[in-house]
């Protein structure tokens, strides 16, 4: 992959690193040192391409995200401009090739980045990650017309998209989704409702998964259209309240009687659910490595702490029982990036096994790596449950990771058929 101009001047100047103390308290500002993170366990295995992105996602991130992160958690507040900034970059069309105006990156490209910008904030990178999947499915699968149409400003993001597969009753069982879509004339008439989905209401543009064959088996009767936000009977739920992810909208979708061309299928009709799995390999590659960068900054964090914070006349990390406990935590992040980065690299290569290792990627380092940021709010004891403290807002983040994309109870499903 060649880098994009705009790509490259990218590389910004972040801010020093900085302690602040109170009078009760060790204080850490999340800082320059916390991005520190073009080292041996990090950088092992990236070629000089891949570091660069790293470099030019952790200017980004420490620039435009992490600064109002924990702002846009507590107001609940979608940044669409930042998302717009991250599209000048590049960041909005890894997944669209050099030659229909995107960045043309591999897996492997895409899961550094995702980790990088996810040490800053998880919410915002989650929706990223969706979003790059669409221009993805949209440039590998739409007509000509229909990306010629579409592709720029999503790619852009100047236009912002939503993945709707999940319904009320059919998350896991996905090939049993109730929503249709019928041919009147030269229009899809596609009626039904979609649950849980990211950046509904703000999005721009969903990618919708409705059944337009009743008459073959479930998975096969499932065709994938591209559906405007200004078309007429579409409409969106209330923005849920959720435990995490609160810088990105989630919203149930309904279809009443909504009509699009029928050329704005992406694809071919019942070519959906095929689709669907594809995009969902990928997504859990994704996912997993925004498990790993959130992880990271949990682990940096608490171990700028545990060496600045003293109990009984010496640093809460001089303690073996700490030492130890930060061993095991940074194994475990050392290998779901391992794990993730093999996962990332099988999808490129067209392995037959990329499904597995997709779905071993996605247990492995969601649960893994919940747990690192878990044990990392144990360790800065009563002010880690403060929200003043970044680390809950990444345990809260991390949580729902082991759910989306598949559940963790699926990719053991998964696993399990593949070996």
């Amino acid at each position: 992959m060649l880098l994009s101009s705009s790509l490259v001047r990218s590389i910004l100047c972040g801010a020093p690193l900085a302690y602040a103390a109170t009078t009760s308290r060790v204080r850490l500002r999340a800082t320059s040192h916390h991005w520190r993170h073009v080292h041996s366990l990090v950088v092992f295995g990236l070629t000089p391409t891949q570091i660069t992105l790293s470099e030019a996602a952790s200017a980004f991130a420490q620039k435009e995200i992490e600064p109002f992160a924990a702002s846009w958690d507590k107001n609940h507040h979608f940044p669409i401009d930042v998302l717009r900034s991250a599209g000048q970059l590049g960041f909005g069309s890894m997944f669209v090739p050099e030659e229909k105006g995107g960045v043309g990156a591999t897996r492997a490209d895409a899961a550094v980045v995702f980790e990088t910008l996810a040490r800053a904030d998880i919410s915002v990178t989650a929706y990223l990650t969706i979003h790059n999947m669409n221009c993805g499915l949209l440039a590998k699968f739409g007509s000509e017309a229909l990306c010629e149409q579409y592709l720029p400003d999503l790619a852009s993001l100047e236009a912002l998209s939503s993945y709707c597969l999940t319904e009320p009753g059919s998350g896991s069982d996905a090939a049993s989704l109730r929503t249709t879509a019928r041919v009147d004339g030269d229009d899809l008439v596609i009626d039904g409702a979609k649950t849980f989905i990211s950046g509904a209401g703000s999005a721009d543009f969903y990618f919708v998964m409705a059944r337009t064959d009743a008459s073959v088996s479930k998975a096969k009767g499932i065709t994938c259209i591209l559906v405007p936000k200004d078309a007429a009977g579409l409409s969106f739920g209330k923005a849920e309240e959720k435990m995490g992810w609160n810088a990105q909208p989630t919203r149930a979708v309904s279809f009443d009687g909504v009509r699009v061309p029928v050329t704005n299928v992406v694809g071919e009709f019942g070519q959906g659910f095929p689709i669907a799995m594809t995009a969902l390999d990928g997504g859990r590659i994704n996912i997993a490595a925004c498990s790993v960068g959130g992880a990271s900054f949990c682990l940096d964090y608490a171990r700028e702490y545990m060496d600045s914070r003293e109990q009984f006349g010496a640093p809460v990390g001089s303690f073996q029982y700490n030492q130890f406990r930060f061993a095991e935590m940074a194994t475990d992040v050392h290998a779901s990036r391992l794990c993730v980065r093999a996962a990332a690299n099988a999808l490129d290569e067209g392995s037959s096994t990329a499904t597995r290792d997709a779905a071993m990627a996605k247990l492995f380092a969601t649960e893994r790596c919940y747990d690192v940021a878990n044990r990392a709010l144990q360790c800065l004891g009563g002010y880690g449950y403060l929200r003043e403290y970044p680390v809950e807002r990444y345990v809260r983040d991390l949580r729902v990771h082991t759910i989306l994309e598949g559940t963790n109870e699926v990719m053991r499903q998964i696993i399990s058929k593949r070996m």
